[in-house]
């Protein structure tokens, strides 16, 4: 019996390993009892032999190569759209399905985009490649899909607060050394963001559109939200801004149906919304805040009220956090995993 369970097990790969993500994936994969055979940790040449803990062992890091991939079944790709569009193609041809977390497949119309409580079934259609949709893409869409069902969203305005972590590890560490620097009085010169990051906020640090004027976190999400949805007539509009936060990001959403809906009716759904968590305490003035949301699974969603600006009762305000390496990026793709 052991034998044939270990023979059904996959072997699972993670490339990016030692980064802030892939970090995650390694925890993921342990504290949900992921079945798996082997776990394989690959990055670049320069972490090649470190080791990290996954169940009680220490597991040494490989150098990401062509052969990687070799009896791999699935293979979790955290390491930038580069190293994706390279490797990629390469463990599908050696066998391994890959999710991929970066950008580089999400809109490409042979790649599904999934989110595991919205579109599962997208998965039936996968060539080798699945893409792990944007951080904050998941972390706004996910609480709204129960109430797209049940009454469709056909407008949807986008403001985001989004962490450090977004940027990866060295952003994170930055603003660690920054407010560090800030308190004491040193001046502090950035390295990873343009701008100081202690203390302080500003638009997301991706290129503008100068015909839009969008940003291309911005457009990610307005894209990805369609894809995911299976709603290209959604108008969605976004504004991406980076604040000194670690690891969680918040959404403020203002959302409009096509039929009148009441706050009441979104709370209800909401309440029985997998991957959601109300907070939404009116009394006390206690809503969902990124200190709650990092390290919990669930996307914390409140601040539930009418929007007064539409007179018509279509429109309904909220506000989310979710814990961005986790939904965000890690949780998300191991979820895809274990539907797999």
């Amino acid at each position: 019996m052991a034998e044939q369970v270990s023979r059904a097990a996959p072997v699972v790969a993670i490339v990016g390993a030692t980064g802030a993500v892939g970090v995650e994936l390694i925890r993921c994969l342990e504290q949900r009892a992921f079945p798996l055979a082997q776990l394989r940790l690959l990055a670049s040449a320069r972490s090649a032999g470190k080791t990290l803990a996954f169940r009680a062992a220490a597991l040494a890091v490989r150098e990401l190569g062509e052969d990687s991939f070799r009896g791999v079944d699935i293979a979790l790709f955290s390491a930038g759209s580069a190293v994706s569009k390279r490797f990629a193609p390469i463990a599908v041809r050696a066998g391994a399905t890959v999710i991929d977390n970066s950008s580089a497949f999400r809109m490409d119309p042979a790649v599904p985009l999934v989110v595991p409580e919205i579109n599962p079934q997208a998965l039936r259609a996968h060539q080798g490649i699945i893409a792990n949709p944007n951080c904050c893409a998941i972390i706004s869409i996910t609480p709204l899909w129960p109430i797209h069902r049940a009454n469709r969203i056909v407008r949807l305005l986008l403001a985001t607060y989004q962490a450090a972590s977004g940027a990866g590890a060295a952003a994170m560490e930055e603003l660690r050394e920054s407010t560090r620097a800030y308190l004491e009085g040193r001046s502090y010169a950035p390295r990873v963001l343009p701008h100081p990051y202690a203390f302080n906020l500003f638009s997301h640090n991706t290129r503008i559109d100068p015909a839009t004027g969008y940003n291309e976190e911005e457009t990610k999400i307005i894209q990805e939200t369609r894809k995911i949805f299976g709603d290209a007539g959604m108008r969605v509009s976004a504004t991406c801004v980076r604040v000194p936060v670690l690891r969680a990001h918040s959404v403020a959403i203002t959302f409009e149906c096509e039929r009148p809906i009441a706050p009441a009716q979104v709370r209800a759904l909401l309440r029985a919304a997998p991957g959601v968590k109300l907070v939404d305490d009116a009394e006390r003035n206690y809503f969902p805040m990124p200190v709650d949301a990092s390290g919990q699974d669930p996307i914390l969603v409140g601040r539930i009220r009418q929007d007064l600006s539409d007179p018509g009762g279509r429109s309904i305000c909220l506000f989310v956090a979710g814990d961005q390496l986790l939904k965000g990026a890690a949780l998300n793709a191991v979820q895809i995993a274990e539907v797999l």
